[in-house]
């Protein structure tokens, strides 16, 4: 009878404390010792991100205050897609259609919360018009404005929080 209380009371606690526990994921981040293989695909991923950060960087200064010119393709003026179009086959050697409806069927459909550096950010700005742009991070992303030109803004700005569609992923 002892016995079976303690075995009960040691049940209780193994269970007690096994439910308490926080629930952790096992991931790259929380691991206590990554194996070599995994820093090093850790690395590579974030060489990889540093570099992409530094050509779209070193694109934007190119093009920067660039004026929109609706069909425009060069430096006397250009609008988004171009824009978009030129960016991707100058930084990263990706060729992607001209249109911006086109341009939004490329790639794969994600979430504005799931948005990585890369990633073409979409908005409905009129009943037949879209707008596009790249995201860079916290929030930013470079395009093309009828306004600014070329320029970086904000997902969070009132104008763009409203309009925004879709984003897609076109980068690995």
């Amino acid at each position: 009878m002892k016995t079976q209380k303690i075995i009960l009371f040691a049940l209780f606690i193994y269970l007690f404390i096994g439910c308490s526990k926080k629930n952790t994921e096992l991931s790259p981040t929380n691991l206590p010792y990554p194996s070599a293989s995994l820093q090093k695909t850790i690395l590579q991923n974030k060489r990889k991100k540093d570099s992409i950060n530094k050509n779209f960087t070193n694109f934007y200064s190119e093009w920067k205050g660039v004026k929109y010119k609706y069909g425009g393709n060069s430096k006397k003026g250009i609008d988004c897609s171009a824009f978009i179009q030129k960016a991707f086959k100058k930084t990263l050697s990706i060729k992607i259609p001209r249109t911006t409806l086109q341009q939004s069927k490329k790639g794969k459909s994600i979430k504005k919360s799931q948005l990585k550096l890369g990633d073409l950010v979409f908005f409905k700005t009129g009943r037949n018009s879209r707008h596009v742009g790249i995201y860079l991070e916290k929030g930013k992303f470079m395009h093309a404005s009828t306004k600014k030109g070329v320029t970086i803004s904000k997902l969070d700005n009132t104008y763009f929080h409203k309009h925004y569609w879709k984003s897609q992923r076109i980068l690995d």
